[in-house]
């Protein structure tokens, strides 16, 4: 599943290309995504015009300019994902929406397993109930040692899905948070309440450390991802724990284990991480 750096990516991929760009026509192959295509979408999109994009956690933000503005709320579900085609670019299966614009560019949505979905927001787009809700960003200043360790207090989970809780914070997902977790040195399994404030410091910068370098090199390779431009992501050579169970450590060389929690499969080294 794409996760924030694989959104983010695709954020600053398309952006050059669609920002300030009028669309001129809309088609929609296939409206059965996991929200429905709004049925007025084309009527509310011809005509108008591209603000800065921006993005929430997993969602992206495509501003619209026009008599009646509101927002674009993206989100590439399980396997989606935005690309530019150009005009007479045929369609690949699994194509479900165009943007044309009027430079000939075309902002493409592909989502095989149809998870992702595109709707229409009026007004503020904060008070969203699916924006509502969310923690702050993980690279913004909001988000510390100190927010972990006061929200973690009296709570058993474990401290892996406890950073994972988009409550807490946004966009640290299954991939990133093993990582960042195996950078502090700290256990995925010990409860989140029994994690001290100085190892929260560590964690926090953990985190903001690897999504930036997730960042950097174009997100993580997953079978589906690809970025705005169609090119995949790289860090995925970078991985120190996640899917390398079995595998030695790149520290000390003690074989990784391999864990469930939360239901989700979790990779760590026994040894540096405590």
């Amino acid at each position: 599943m794409p996760e924030l750096p694989e959104v983010e990516t695709t954020r600053r991929g398309i952006a050059p290309h669609v920002e300030g760009r009028e669309v001129v026509e809309v088609i929609v192959r296939e409206p059965r995504l996991r929200v429905p295509v709004p049925a007025d979408l084309v009527d509310r999109l011809v005509g108008a015009r591209l603000g800065p994009l921006g993005r929430r956690a997993k969602y992206l933000l495509v501003p619209v300019e026009s008599d009646e503005p509101g927002t674009l709320l993206w989100h590439l579900g399980m396997s989606g994902s935005l690309r530019i085609a150009r005009l007479g670019e045929l369609p690949r299966k699994h194509d479900h929406l165009d943007l044309v614009l009027g430079d000939g560019g075309i902002l493409r949505y592909h989502d095989p397993r149809r998870f992702g979905f595109v709707d229409w927001l009026t007004g503020s787009v904060g008070v969203d109930r699916r924006l509502a809700r969310l923690g702050p960003e993980p690279l913004s200043e909001s988000f510390d040692g100190e927010r972990l360790y006061r929200l973690s207090r009296g709570r058993r989970l474990a401290v892996k899905p406890f950073v994972m809780d988009s409550a807490v914070v946004v966009g640290v997902g299954n991939i990133y948070a093993a990582e960042a977790l195996f950078l502090a040195g700290i256990d995925p399994r010990r409860s989140a309440g029994r994690v001290s404030l100085a190892r929260y410091h560590r964690l926090a910068a953990a985190v903001k450390e690897v999504l930036a370098a997730a960042i950097t090199q174009g997100g993580t390779t997953l079978r589906d991802f690809v970025g705005g431009t169609g090119e995949p992501g790289y860090f995925k050579q970078r991985l120190n724990v996640y899917g390398r169970a079995g595998e030695a450590c790149r520290r000390c060389g003690d074989e990784l284990r391999l864990v469930t929690l939360g239901q989700r499969a979790s990779v760590f080294c026994a040894r540096c991480q405590t």
